[in-house]
């Protein structure tokens, strides 16, 4: 599962560097400049509408100012008022990686690196199909047809992207970018036809489709909702742990804590399912299912060489590509085996994952053969800048 990257940027999140970049065939990173500098920007035309969102989520946060930090349930209204709960995990230092002589260990989870952790909500459990699908299924929902960058086609061709501005009676919402119409269910016929169930992780999404999700659902919210960097997802598998797992060392006692392939359930149609969130036990934090169930986007690309060029003591790192291949997905999920869900084990997208796609070019929010891959949302303690919002939420879909 895991492939290689030659391309991506090795950044702090506070004060974070965006794209602007010359890459070096032979080098593993590329040259960055700050943000605000002249040079290119992701996604420019989204970017009114990312400076609309950037203030109703610092006016809210300004209303909240000295509020205690602690867990909370949020409702999106968009999504029938679907509920979820977030989780408060404290800033701290950790190490990130596993040490050489840890069990089922590969190159690319090293070498081990100190890193800082400013703190942060993320989600109990992985985003489930009642907060998604009104995301994913609004052509159908509210009759609003897309172009394949996911503006609202004006011109009936989509092909074109046109202005993303209101027009008429249209709601702030509406225009934001959300996806076009999947071409069959998404949820692959799963648990026993459950469908798109509140019991169940949304799968199949890429990348970009789940930072526009967190896009989507800052907007109805108010609060900046994005996907976790590598860094800040492994610290908080951890909840303070230094070994294999956030339970131990021991790969016996995996079944209580998570869905794989020893313990997935069995049907007729595929050998292995996905199950319903938070029914095994969570780690010291309070996270369910960072082992297994469903692997988890994260921000960051994927690098063979691991951590090398990530300094020790480094704040918040996270490492970009302009590249759409490889993205780092953790956790593992239910078809693998245990060391494949360890709290350092990585893995790299590849463009198979969608090769059953009939659309051409192939969609940017689908991945057709993965339906085992997720992701659940953090939220940091600070607002960024309108720059590292809107960075963070357009670093996708990208060059193939």
């Amino acid at each position: 599962m895991k492939t290689p990257s030659k391309f991506a940027l090795v950044l702090p999140l506070a004060g974070l560097l965006a794209f602007n970049c010359h890459a070096d065939e032979k080098a593993a990173t590329a040259t960055v400049t700050p943000i605000g500098s002249v040079g290119e920007k992701p996604a420019p035309e989204f970017l009114e509408l990312t400076k609309t969102i950037h203030a109703a989520i610092t006016k809210k946060a300004a209303e909240e100012k000295g509020a205690e930090m602690k867990a909370y349930t949020e409702t999106a209204p968009e999504a029938e008022d679907a509920e979820f709960e977030m989780l408060p995990i404290p800033g701290g230092t950790f190490t990130m990686g596993s040490p050489e002589a840890e069990k089922g260990r590969t190159a690319d989870e090293g070498p081990q690196r100190k890193i800082k952790i400013e703190p942060f909500w993320m989600g109990k459990v992985e985003v489930t199909w009642d907060l998604y699908q009104q995301f994913m299924n609004n052509e159908a929902l509210n009759e609003v047809s897309r172009n394949k960058n996911g503006s609202i086609n004006r011109d009936n061709d989509l092909q074109t992207p046109e202005p993303n501005k209101a027009e008429g009676d249209e709601r702030f919402i509406d225009i934001l970018s959300q996806p076009t119409s999947p071409f069959h269910v998404m949820h692959f016929n799963m648990a026993n036809g459950a469908g798109y169930s509140e019991d169940y992780p949304a799968v199949s999404m890429t990348q970009h489709a789940a930072s526009k999700f967190c896009e989507w659902l800052s907007a109805q919210t108010g609060h900046y909702y994005r996907l976790p960097t590598e860094a800040e997802w492994e610290y908080a598998c951890r909840a303070g742990s230094k070994t294999a797992y956030s339970f131990g060392d021991d790969p016996a006692k995996l079944e209580e804590y998570g869905w794989f392939k020893k313990n997935a359930r069995i049907d007729a149609v595929y050998e292995y399912e996905y199950q319903p969130v938070g029914t095994k036990k969570p780690n010291a934090w309070g996270l369910h299912d960072m082992h297994g169930n469903v692997a988890e986007w994260v921000l960051d690309a994927y690098l063979t060489d691991g951590y090398k060029n990530v300094p020790n003591g480094a704040l918040n790192p996270v490492k970009l590509s302009k590249k759409r291949y490889p993205r780092v997905v953790r956790g593992g999920h239910f078809e693998m085996d245990a060391a494949e869900l360890r709290s350092a084990a990585r893995h790299g997208s590849d463009p198979t994952w969608k090769e059953n796609d009939p659309q051409v070019p192939k969609s940017i929010w689908y991945h057709t053969k993965a339906r085992w891959l997720g992701f659940r949302v953090v939220r940091p303690a600070k607002v960024p800048s309108v720059e590292e919002m809107h960075l963070l939420w357009n670093t996708g879909p990208g060059e193939l």
